[in-house]
């Protein structure tokens, strides 16, 4: 079920590890929402507000390891690493990020950690 990565979604993953706010936020619509730990952050600024703080401020990066289309929903599963408190975190941390793409830009995005299934 691998894929490559649509280029928007490519785009992103860019300019997160380029530490560039502008870029990141140009990549979603301007009414998308990021659900990242639980937290919610709908539209622009707000988007604009997280990415500065906790991914360029932290200076977090992205390491892709599988990328899948589901039904045109893209999943991207990667490791994280920055400068952020890492305490009781794998040192492999490897997240997914749910992204959802319409007209060319991400209409939303979930980055989970999730847990082995025993299923």
């Amino acid at each position: 079920m691998s894929t490559e990565l649509p280029a928007i979604v490519a785009e992103y993953i860019t300019a997160v590890n380029a530490l560039d706010t502008d870029r990141i936020v140009a990549t979603f619509t301007p009414d998308a929402y990021v659900n990242d730990n639980r937290r919610e952050m709908w539209g622009t600024e707000a988007m604009r507000a997280f990415f500065a703080k906790e991914f360029v401020g932290d200076h977090v990066t992205m390491e892709v390891r599988e990328v899948i289309d589901h039904h045109g929903d893209i999943l991207v599963r990667a490791a994280f690493d920055g400068t952020y408190d890492k305490t009781n975190l794998p040192d492999d941390f490897v997240m997914t990020s749910y992204f959802s793409i319409r007209d060319g830009k991400i209409s939303s995005l979930a980055v989970i950690f999730n847990q082995p299934s025993p299923y």
